[in-house]
């Protein structure tokens, strides 16, 4: 979760961006769309119980993506999402 703070906060036009985002070029594979890195932090999220958060743009403040970091290491149930936003 902190490395994808990291990753967050770079600009658009950088390769790591690109690739954690997941705007691949080219033809569409048939089939079932690919778990890009973005989503799987979005899933992290939801157990965490923040899942409806735009994690991106709260990703861009250090200080409450920390927070937010640290709130997801608790054991599951002891902090709720909301509590740290407070």
């Amino acid at each position: 979760m902190r490395w994808a703070g990291h990753v967050a906060r770079m600009g658009e036009e950088r390769g790591v961006y690109r690739v954690f985002v997941g705007k691949p070029e080219g033809k569409k594979p048939l089939g079932r769309p690919r778990r890009r890195w973005v989503d799987n932090i979005g899933m992290d999220l939801q157990e965490v119980g923040c899942g409806y958060m735009d994690w991106i743009g709260l990703a861009q403040g250090r200080d409450m993506w920390r927070t937010l970091v640290e709130c997801g290491n608790e054991p599951s149930g002891s902090v709720k999402c909301g509590e740290f936003l407070d």
